[in-house]
């Protein structure tokens, strides 16, 4: 009698739990994604653009922390196609990250649908095409993730929000597969022609009322260079750099390098006219410019000039501002635990890798080098090969930890060897002349410090082990250094890029491989049933 009632009562409490989960279960968002080729004209001239459901740029996404997304994209091109999520850490599920290590592109006229969650995220993000130089000529978008309303901001909620998307473009070029031959042909790109927001030169309006405040989502979703962002007549707080809330300093402008991120708040306390919203390159002869409005509702007033002065080619004066942007360790992150309780600076690092990218001549073409290898992708998906141990695809000791001073570079496909948890110091190593920008696929990382000159170890006792910022995407400023600490805990094959697209098609990127012992749904998730399989990979029977 007893067990039976006790049978009753364990039975009631079992029920009760899975109504729980049935209602707690994350909320999904479910998009259909069309890609096409189709006429855009920034300046005029007709170009082949890359659009989304007919969008230039593409639809946003605008999610809330733990949202499931499902998005189904059709590709209509005459080209295999991927979409990557920049910054969206793919918590175990490598198999959505969206470039060729670890996806088979799909082919025209197919479709394949990305499932992912936004877990324990916030922040301002965006995606993009990581196939050929698609991302040149569209195909990208943003991620927007909001805090759960249940999770307090560090800072007083803005009365509302806009998304800009800067771009760099090439006028003389009539689609991505102009620049990609120029590529192939062995020869650099040319400096860009303009920049665009949002697709548009000098022809947007963003309105607001006067005595509100504005969240600015600001991306560089260009390809080659680096941006300066200011508002004229207003003070920009930074208040979120990819997905980490950070102390909330002033400043008159920010730069934001290739493929990085930020979200600043703006407060209209001016006179009720016009402003203009200016985004300028930095390091590159001539200064291109872009502007917008900053429109006060109910004015008449037009802008005036001139428009805000911006650094030019003041490296110091960049490295100095990057030296500011620090993590809130008061604030909650999207979890409701302060971001600064886990102490990076006291973790030991168990070890060091140090990558020197170099630019040289192979069958004498132009190519980019990372310590010796200018990466080429085989036709299998790393991951694929290490999922079903197919061999003769990569080699674990192709690249090695430090650079070789004097070894020619050659071509291959490199893949660093990881431990789930390793505990791992990265050093970007940029002997050359111009601006660099990494960014690492599956995990956020702690900018540790950056420095002119040659890294060496002594350098480590002037680094930030307090209160750096985390992020996915790093610059490195010429002939100098930037480092990272990152805790290798999602456990794939994860892409180390250069964001600057015409090094990464010639060679400039390689892959982490994370991993332990087992196999277990705890730690990564089995491969998806929908998955494509191309080269030495088959599929299962």
């Amino acid at each position: 009698m007893k067990g039976a009632i006790f049978l009753e009562i364990l039975i009631g409490i079992l029920a009760c739990l899975c109504v729980f989960w049935v209602n707690a279960e994350d909320p999904y968002r479910s998009y259909t994604w069309t890609v096409t080729y189709g006429t855009i004209s920034p300046f005029g001239v007709p170009q082949q653009g890359i659009l989304i459901n007919g969008q230039f740029p593409g639809p946003a996404i605008e999610a809330v922390t733990n949202d499931n997304i499902i998005v189904n994209l059709i590709n209509k091109l005459d080209e295999p196609f991927l979409i990557t999520w920049n910054g969206v850490k793919q918590r175990r599920t490598t198999w959505q990250d969206g470039v060729l290590g670890t996806n088979c592109p799909i082919p025209p006229n197919s479709n394949w649908t990305y499932k992912f969650q936004m877990k324990d995220q916030i922040g301002t993000f965006n995606y993009f095409p990581s196939t050929k130089v698609h991302r040149a000529f569209g195909g990208f978008g943003a991620v927007n993730v909001a805090q759960r309303s249940v999770i307090s901001v560090p800072y007083h909620i803005p009365d509302g929000e806009f998304t800009l998307l800067v771009s760099d473009w090439f006028k003389n070029f009539s689609s991505h597969k102009a620049l990609q031959k120029r590529l192939e042909d062995g020869y650099s790109l040319p400096v860009p022609d303009a920049l665009l927001i949002n697709g548009h030169h000098n022809s947007l309006s963003f309105t607001g009322q006067k005595g509100k405040t504005y969240k600015f989502r600001v991306s560089n979703v260009g390809i080659a260079t680096s941006i300066n962002f200011r508002i004229q007549g207003h003070t920009l707080t930074l208040v979120e750099v990819e997905g980490a809330h950070c102390l909330q300093e002033s400043y008159e402008s920010i730069d934001i390098h290739v493929g990085q991120s930020v979200a600043v708040v703006v407060a209209m306390h001016g006179p009720p006219k016009d402003y203009y919203i200016v985004a300028s390159t930095r390091f590159t002869k001539p200064i291109l410019t872009t502007t917008a409005i900053l429109h006060y509702d109910g004015s008449n007033t037009p802008p005036s000039l001139p428009l805000p002065i911006a650094p030019t080619y003041h490296i110091h004066w960049s490295m100095k501002q990057a030296r500011t942007i620090r993590t809130n360790l008061t604030a909650n992150a999207a979890r409701p635990n302060p971001q600064g309780s886990f102490h990076y600076g006291t973790i030991k690092v168990v070890r060091t890798i140090v990558l020197a990218n170099s630019a040289t001549k192979i069958n004498n073409k132009l190519r980019y080098a990372v310590n010796g290898i200018s990466y080429v992708n085989p036709i299998t998906p790393l991951k694929l090969a290490d999922w079903f141990n197919i061999p003769g695809v990569f080699d674990l000791n192709t690249i090695k930890d430090t650079p070789t001073p004097g070894a020619p570079a050659k071509l291959g496909a490199s893949v660093i060897p990881t431990t789930l948890h390793d505990y791992v110091e990265i050093v970007f190593q940029n002997n050359e002349t111009s601006v660099q920008s990494w960014h690492l696929d599956g995990s956020s990382f702690y900018v540790v410090g950056y420095g002119s000159g040659t890294w060496t170890a002594d350098i480590r006792k002037r680094y930030n082990l307090n209160d750096a910022i985390t992020r996915h995407t790093v610059q490195v400023y010429p002939q100098s250094w930037s480092a990272i600490y990152v805790s290798l805990d999602n456990k794939g094959v994860w892409n180390l890029r250069s964001a600057i697209w015409e090094r990464r098609y010639l060679g400039q990127e390689l892959y982490l491989r994370v991993s332990n012992d087992e196999r277990s749904l705890f730690t990564e998730t089995d491969v998806p049933p929908n998955a494509l399989f191309c080269g030495k990979a088959k599929r299962p029977q």
